[in-house]
């Protein structure tokens, strides 16, 4: 990192924290390292079509049930939240007014007594006004026992909503949440008047062709190939400037890629261009390819309910036995960077203090030998009856992590570690298989905060695990009272440098127990068409498509 984004850092960690002090909310991540591109000006009325490329396909429609990156991806184009973090890591108002701070009255001092104030200009797409009814249904569907939300931390805590008047509402904490307004960025609201209806929300008609308030209007999807969205030429904010954004799926990076270089894709989403593709991509003539910092971490998870990964030495040795430097230098090019923890090195909460991670196959086997796994008749170890074998599954097509699974299953086995390699398509992959651990351990990039928050508890305390009833996204089984105590605590901290000190205890615990096995913090190529502009990269979410009402053809 050059002195002068080093100074940049600097100063928006200190906005930020200003920032926190006024609001009583969480540190943000710091910005991208591109700056803000100068846009040309955008036309007076959506023309034109932009395609984007997924190499996963979107399946969930319905932002408030259980979800990944490119349903998120979707959902900014269809819908809006209360708030929005942009890429400078300030929350700004959306559906809201404005954003509620004790300075102006909209939380209490103690972070108990909410007041939100909502725009009186916005409609559904389908033309009835959005109202504070809309506000309250969703934030109280989120917690219904009977809907199969993704995410209930924080909006659990809300208690006594009231309506003032459609243009305003309150409600009280039942206790002091921290991370709630970065939560609420990436709570899309849903109309009250098309799911109240509905017997069971679960299977509505409207989580296969959903109405929101956003830039652009549900139009058609051909599953498994693409689906088609049409400008809102109601919408309330900046844009729509395209009158057709197209999501299409190619699930193999390398066809994407190429289809990236014929001009069949406009822009490369999720997962982007892979790096072994980088020297060749960024001299694409009418191409604009840059390489970008993303909060994405890249691991080897562990499902901690399989006996086999219950011995903590198992955990330390096979992270002994990861070659995760020749995997970033090999395969990766050297993009991404190593990485101890789940936590963005960017983040104003990342621990920069953790154990090196070492990779030697001779303390591997020692760590087996004096736990007691012993190499069977075929080499691989045993102890107590369970054979020390796995399965790895990922996303199929993704070719670098095939081949790093390769790599990995080849080293392992050096150890006396059987791993077999089972990929499924990303619909399968990313379904019931991830969300209700059936896997044995995966190959994942995960963005495991939100809205740049240091809060982790859907994916590390013990009361977030869904098999076993919990409301999280805690897939591999995570318990750990000490850490499930850290996180409680941290919900309830407001100051900035006291959570810090709390979210550096959890990494050190997380760096101890190893339930998932850290291999780097992706840096992404990402590449689109000379001529379209408003494309802008925020490290504060999770997908690049968040502000595509802003894209349109410089013509």
């Amino acid at each position: 990192m050059t002195g002068s984004s080093l100074s940049a850092l600097t100063l928006t960690r200190r906005r930020a924290l200003g920032l926190l002090g006024a609001a009583g909310a969480t540190g943000l991540l710091a910005p991208n390292l591109l700056g803000k591109p100068a846009f040309a000006a955008p036309p007076a009325s959506p023309s034109g079509q932009i395609i984007v490329g997924f190499s996963q396909e979107p399946t969930v429609f319905n932002p408030l049930m259980p979800r990944i990156e490119v349903d998120d991806g979707v959902h900014f184009s269809l819908f809006d939240a209360l708030f929005r973090i942009d890429p400078e890591g300030q929350i700004q108002p959306a559906l809201a007014a404005e954003v509620p701070t004790i300075d102006n009255g909209g939380i209490s001092e103690d972070g108990l007594e909410w007041r939100i104030k909502l725009r009186d200009d916005v409609t559904w797409h389908d033309g009835a006004p959005f109202t504070a009814e809309d506000v309250k249904f969703t934030l109280e569907l989120v917690v219904d026992p009977n809907f199969r939300s993704w995410r209930t931390a924080g909006h659990d805590l809300v208690r006594d909503i009231t309506v003032v008047s459609p243009t305003e509402l309150t409600w009280r904490m039942e206790t002091a949440f921290s991370p709630y307004i970065s939560i609420l960025c990436e709570t899309f609201i849903v109309p009250k008047h098309i799911l109240e209806p509905e017997p069971d929300r679960n299977t509505a008609a409207f989580n296969h062709a959903p109405i929101g308030t956003g830039p652009f209007k549900w139009s058609n999807r051909i599953a498994g190939d693409h689906l088609e969205l049409v400008a809102n030429t109601d919408y309330y904010g900046e844009g729509p400037y395209v009158e057709r954004l197209v999501y299409k799926y190619i699930p193999d990076l390398t066809v994407l890629y190429t289809q990236f270089k014929s001009g069949d894709v406009d822009i490369v989403g999720n997962q982007y261009i892979t790096p072994d593709n980088f020297e060749e991509a960024k001299s694409l003539p009418g191409k604009v390819v840059k390489v970008v910092p993303t909060a994405t971490v890249e691991s080897l998870y562990l499902n901690m309910g399989r006996p086999q990964f219950q011995d903590p030495a198992v955990r330390q040795a096979l992270y002994a036995a990861l070659d995760k430097q020749t995997i970033l230098d090999v395969l990766y090019y050297g993009l991404p960077s190593t990485t101890e923890t789940y936590m963005p090195q960017q983040s104003y909460y990342y621990n920069p203090n953790l154990p090196e991670h070492e990779f030697n196959l001779e303390r591997a086997r020692e760590l087996l030998d004096a736990a007691g796994w012993a190499p069977g008749a075929d080499g691989i170890r045993e102890k107590d009856g369970v054979r020390l074998s796995f399965t790895n599954s990922t996303t199929s097509g993704n070719h670098l992590r095939e081949q790093a699974q390769q790599f990995l299953q080849q080293t392992f086995r050096e150890i006396g570690v059987e791993m077999t390699i089972s990929n499924l398509p990303p619909a399968v992959m990313w379904g019931e298989f991830w969300t209700q651990s059936q896997f044995d351990s995966v190959m994942v990039g995960v963005v495991f905060m939100v809205g740049g928050d240091p809060d982790v508890t859907s994916r590390f305390h013990s009361g977030a695990i869904p098999i076993q009833g919990g409301r999280g996204a805690n897939n591999n089984q995570y318990v750990n009272p000490e850490v499930d105590a850290l996180l409680e605590e941290g919900t309830r901290t407001f100051d900035p440098e006291a959570r810090r000190e709390i979210y550096w205890k959890v990494q050190e615990k997380i760096r101890e127990d190893l339930p998932l096995l850290p291999i780097f913090q992706y840096t992404t190529v990402r590449g689109y068409k000379e001529g379209l502009e408003g494309i802008e990269p925020n490290i504060n979410t999770r997908i690049d498509t968040w502000h595509a009402a802003a894209y349109y053809w410089d013509e």
